[in-house]
């Protein structure tokens, strides 16, 4: 009898339908498959991949090209390997074998079937993190994608503000995260239009922020907002006026939907995160609240195997420079390929560590000193505080001043 066979499989991933490709340790096609999106496509190729030696002990390896969705779910169910391929590392791949640019679904299986066939060893699979790991993962960038969505409506309405309704920018341009407060928009509800908001009586002013749930200061406040309102300003012909006031109504609307969105997030991320093993860790770092926090988790996992070391997760964060060297040039540049959540993550952390930590502090300050900008100073931050993370996840200890930042804290006191 001949030495076992080994098996790889490629899935070329669409909306509706798969194909499915298996080919040998010698790349030669032994079975392929078109299968549909559904629960009995996903059974045939469950099926198939049994048929070919896949089990729970030697499961088959399978390459796709997107790591999410319910067909990745099914096969990450139990030990399998499954590698998402980057669609343009594929479509180099696919010019190694072929100089004609054709292409086809079945044949794209075939060229990521012997992607693990012949460079298994270059790409990393999936990591293996927990089911809670990655429900955190899936709130907490949901909560930041809607806080993003949430300042370009905010920006968007101050643009069309600006245009006809300055009167209503200078009302809150003293009240933090103005537009987006719940005073705002009900204001803004009651007075669409300058020429409504002089109207406004102080009781309807008062009235108004009581709706949107202001405690106190409700009198003074409202004075305030009728002296602005009653002032000069420029304003619209009466009719582009009024138009403009239907065409923000419509926009506060979905400025309305947005903050209640991301405030429901947060509420549910400051609910599921702290049930997490590695949220006192994370929590115990300076400048770490619960949203930034769950935010870290959310992009490097709790897989301890999915870094080989720190300077692996500080290449993935971008905290990390890049030498680019050719011939007699060469140059220290920062790093443009690389996770943009958790690098966006990382420089308000570091910002915020600048307030709460020491030891962060000198350090910012010392990396200034020599000629570090701003950003390339806290992206210096980033790059050791992230590598303390690595170090306090992989042995379950919690952030210690002293022994993080010895050198700075010895220089500052």
């Amino acid at each position: 009898m001949g030495r076992e066979q080994v098996i790889y499989c490629g899935i070329d991933w669409a909306e509706k339908t798969h194909d499915v490709a298996l080919v040998d340790d010698t790349g030669q096609l032994v079975a392929k498959r078109h299968i549909t999106d559904d629960a009995t496509g996903y059974q045939l190729l469950l099926e198939l991949l049994a048929e070919w030696g896949d089990s729970e002990e030697n499961p088959i390896p399978v390459a796709i090209e997107t790591s999410r969705g319910l067909l990745v779910a099914v096969l990450r169910a139990g030990k399998r390997k499954v590698y998402a391929i980057n669609p343009m590392a594929a479509a180099r791949y696919r010019d190694r074998h072929s100089v004609s640019r054709k292409k086809s679904d079945s044949g794209d299986a075939l060229v990521l079937a012997n992607i693990l066939r012949t460079d298994m060893h270059a790409h990393r699979p999936l990591p293996n993190d927990s089911d809670l790991g990655r429900a955190i993962a899936i709130l907490a960038r949901a909560q930041q994608d809607s806080l993003w969505n949430r300042q370009q409506l905010a920006n968007q309405l101050r643009s069309l503000l600006r245009e006809y309704y300055p009167a209503a920018l200078d009302a809150v341009a003293t009240w933090t995260n103005g537009l987006c407060r719940p005073e705002t928009r009900e204001l803004l509800k009651v007075a669409p239009t300058p020429t409504q908001a002089a109207r406004l009586t102080r009781t309807q002013l008062q009235a108004a922020l009581k709706r949107a749930g202001r405690k106190r200061g409700i009198e003074a406040e409202a004075d305030r907002l009728r002296d602005v309102f009653r002032a000069h300003w420029a304003h619209q012909p009466p009719l582009v006026e009024n138009a403009l006031g239907k065409q923000m109504l419509a926009l506060l609307t979905q400025l309305e939907a947005a903050c209640t969105a991301a405030d429901q997030l947060a509420e549910t991320v400051e609910e599921v995160f702290p049930q997490h093993p590695d949220a006192n860790i994370l929590l115990s770092f300076p400048g770490l609240g619960i949203q930034l926090a769950a935010r870290i988790l959310a992009e490097i996992g709790d897989d301890r195997t999915r870094f080989a070391d720190a300077r692996g997760l500080k290449a993935y964060a971008g905290a990390s420079p890049v030498t680019r060297a050719s011939g007699k040039k060469s140059s220290i540049t920062r790093r443009w390929v690389k996770n943009d959540r958790l690098n966006h993550a990382g420089y308000l952390w570091a910002f915020a560590a600048l307030r709460h930590s020491p030891g962060a502090g000198a350090h910012y300050r010392r990396r200034r000193k020599v000629g570090d900008w701003h950003a390339a100073a806290q992206r210096n931050l980033f790059n050791r505080m992230i590598g303390q993370l690595y170090h306090c996840l992989q042995h379950s200890k919690l952030f210690d001043e002293n022994t993080a930042f010895p050198t700075e804290l010895a220089a500052a006191a």
